[in-house]
């Protein structure tokens, strides 16, 4: 069976901007504490790791879908540098107003990913830092946690295998 998780990014990954901000380049991507060093016990204990993020700056015009592509590209290289693998990074890019099915908390790029990589999304777990994630995770029937403001994703993801 594989094991799969489901992890936000700005606020579990990496340090979130203020609210109406946006990461908007590599060079602002800050990697929380322990979020390198969980990423990797996600992979040398086989899990498969997909990366589902709301990205509204790019329907608000604050930055573009480029930008964010860049960063995301620049994340993956990283990882893979430290030995992470991530299965696929999930976006979207839609404003708050636009009522997507993709935006959390509604659960379309959670459900998108089990569809596309044909995984029971029951047994996956979802690791946010927003209600929105919880909210998500619950609509897709996914187990969901919600990481305070000073989580360490290692201490999460090593609490989940015990």
């Amino acid at each position: 069976m594989k094991k799969v998780i489901f992890l936000d990014r700005d606020g579990v990954i990496n340090k979130k901007a203020p609210r109406g901000d946006y990461v908007r380049d590599w060079s602002k991507f800050e990697f929380l504490p322990g979020a390198i060093e969980g990423l990797k016990f996600l992979t040398k204990n086989d899990y498969e790791i997909f990366i589902i993020t709301n990205q509204p700056g790019i329907g608000r015009g604050m930055m573009t879908k480029d930008a964010v592509e860049k960063i995301h590209a620049n994340f993956l290289d990283h990882c893979k540098k430290e030995g992470i693998t991530i299965k696929k990074i999930y976006y979207c890019p839609h404003s708050w107003e636009e009522n997507c099915q993709c935006r959390k908390p509604k659960p379309g790029m959670l459900l998108q990913a089990a569809a596309e990589y044909q995984f029971d999304i029951t047994k996956v777990t979802f690791i946010g830092d927003d209600p929105r994630d919880k909210e998500a995770g619950d609509a897709a029937g996914c187990r969901t946690i919600l990481m305070k403001s000073d989580g360490n994703l290692l201490k999460i993801v090593q609490s989940l295998l015990q």
